[in-house]
């Protein structure tokens, strides 16, 4: 099709401004292996760039204590190589950091993906040659690459907000970010910590702190949904009813219908039913348990009632009523915000040395160099954990310099909210696709499964224009703008947009409010479908010639 696959390191020879190759990938991630991988079956010449010093993407960064995966370990896998399937033994039912990062590096090991990689490199810009119908890629080492594609695998949960409380730069002690954790290990042994924040990474990380630190205080604005994770390692009988599952689960999957028994939408279940999908919920299985209560996000009446479930165990576990009130969750839908699963988050609010501040009764006026005043008083301490989340889906894209035709900017482009096609595309920018972008289920699914089918999707239309000596391929307006109508109209017969939200970037100062994940249906099959009509919706050019 192309130039046979090279590697990273034959693509640099000495003296040489400017290389060229068929794909770019940016990001070592889950999504920019897979894609290296297609790449390189596909006789392309790739290279990838990573701004960390290995493989793993989010899991290389986030290693904060309790980091896990929040579906099931036997699910959080590829399914493109049984192979891999087959030489791979989760240990666990929700899998450690350590070990979704050592899967990484297996499997980079195992199919010899790192050469392709160019580590502590980071993207600065990426601007699109309409005469050349090329990417020109910039980093911050100053390496320059020309590539006819360029495939953004930068991660969903991967640009980290960092702290902008006043005075934050002012704190004497330790200050930790989780989604930037240290790679040598912090010991909290003897120390005043604060942690500030409650989404996933404070209620993961809370327990283990809590067992080594003098005194903990978390600083909380919003209480979340958490479920009981009930961890445990992973049984010979569960494998072998999982080696059984799998075939029909992978059948599903390239079908593009739901690889789990999940109720159709308007399923109307028996009381009995309802009854018992709801007390599913505290049987461990997590963020499957919801998915399994038959419209949980569609209808109010049933979403209340397994919310009230959840707020009486919370009442049922944490001593102290106030605390209590404090950490249950009010005013939006269950889901409607990512739950969380945990081990033993709760129940942590049992131990004295654990103190729970409520910001909406007194909020936060500034961090102090001794620690952090609120509106009652200053609270000293040694370390503050700052667990204040990511700017999800869009901050990394809009974090590096990318320009189309017409060097109009991505975030110009974005500035009212993100718009793409299939969540895989953006008019204006040809031979740009992002992997889970906005406007795809992306972190509504199992993350691998989800990267998968967008890596498989962009393989088989750089193939079709291979095929068919096309230079370049991009969505147009009128397509685009049809997709976005439609996700925002699947949104609306939801919840989810009653939740302020980072699906909806309500956790960014200034970011649009725009509900960015597809909920509707068929998504999958709706992506073959535009395939198999020839890429309906998207224009097809010769190089240089400027979209229709």
């Amino acid at each position: 099709m192309a130039n046979m696959a090279e590697t990273a390191e034959a693509l640099n020879p000495a003296g040489e401004d400017v290389r060229t190759v068929d794909m770019v990938v940016v990001g070592a991630g889950f999504a920019g292996l897979y894609q290296v991988q297609r790449a390189r079956e596909e006789g392309l010449s790739v290279v990838g760039f990573e701004a960390g010093k290995d493989v793993g993407g989010t899991w290389y960064w986030n290693r904060y204590p309790g980091a896990r995966c929040d579906i099931p370990s036997l699910l959080y896998a590829y399914t493109w190589s049984d192979d891999l399937r087959e030489t791979w033994r989760w240990s666990e039912k929700y899998a450690t950091q350590p070990e979704i990062l050592d899967y990484a590096r297996h499997v980079a090991d195992r199919f010899d993906l790192r050469r392709h990689f160019r580590f502590e490199t980071r993207v600065t810009s990426a601007l699109y040659d309409e005469d050349k119908a090329e990417w020109l890629v910039e980093t911050d080492t100053g390496e320059r690459v020309r590539a006819r594609f360029c495939v953004m695998a930068t991660g969903c949960l991967s640009a980290p907000k960092t702290p902008d409380i006043e005075g934050a730069s002012s704190f004497k002690g330790k200050t930790y970010v989780t989604g930037l954790w240290p790679h040598e290990k912090v010991s909290f042994a003897g120390q005043r910590v604060a942690v500030i924040g409650t989404g996933s990474s404070a209620i993961q990380s809370l327990p283990l702190i809590a067992a080594e630190a003098t005194s903990v205080t978390v600083f909380q604005r919003t209480p979340n949904y958490s479920l009981p994770a009930l961890n445990r390692e992973i049984t010979e009988e569960e494998r072998a009813v999982f080696a059984a599952f799998y075939p029909g689960y992978k059948a599903a999957l390239t079908a593009g219908a739901s690889p789990l028994p999940v109720p159709p939408i308007g399923y109307q279940p028996t009381e009995a039913e309802l009854a018992a999908s709801i007390e599913k919920m505290w049987d461990g299985d997590g963020l499957i348990s919801l998915v399994m209560i038959p419209n949980l996000l569609r209808d109010a009446e049933t979403n209340a009632r397994a919310g009230d479930y959840v707020r009486d165990r919370v009442k049922a576990i944490v001593n102290d009523p106030e605390t209590a009130e404090a950490l249950t969750p009010r005013g939006f839908p269950l889901g409607s915000k990512r739950a969380c699963v945990d081990t033993d988050y709760y129940a942590t609010f049992n131990q004295p040395h654990v103190t729970l501040v409520d910001l909406r009764k007194t909020p936060i006026e500034a961090i102090t160099p001794a620690g952090v005043r609120t509106t009652t008083g200053e609270v000293e301490v040694d370390v503050i954990v700052y667990a204040v989340g990511f700017d999800a889906m869009t901050g990394a894209l809009n974090r590096m310099d990318i320009r189309g035709r017409g060097g109009r900017a991505l975030k110009d482009a974005w500035r009212e909210g993100p718009k793409t096609y299939l969540g895989v595309a953006v008019a204006g920018f040809p031979n740009l696709f992002l992997v889970t972008g906005p406007g795809s289920p992306s972190v509504l699914t199992n993350m691998m499964t989800a990267i998968e089918q967008h890596v498989d999707w962009i393989t088989d239309a750089i193939g079709y224009l291979g095929e068919r000596q096309i230079g370049a391929i991009e969505p147009s307006g009128e397509a685009q703008e049809a997709w976005v109508a439609h996700v925002n109209a699947e949104a609306d017969k939801t919840l989810f947009p009653q939740a302020a939200s980072w699906y909806i970037g309500a956790n960014v100062p200034g970011k649009p409010r725009v509900f960015m994940p597809y909920v509707g249906e068929g998504y999958k099959t709706r992506c073959d479908r535009v395939a198999a009509a020839g890429y309906e919706g998207f224009v097809l050019s010769r190089r240089g010639e400027a979209a229709a």
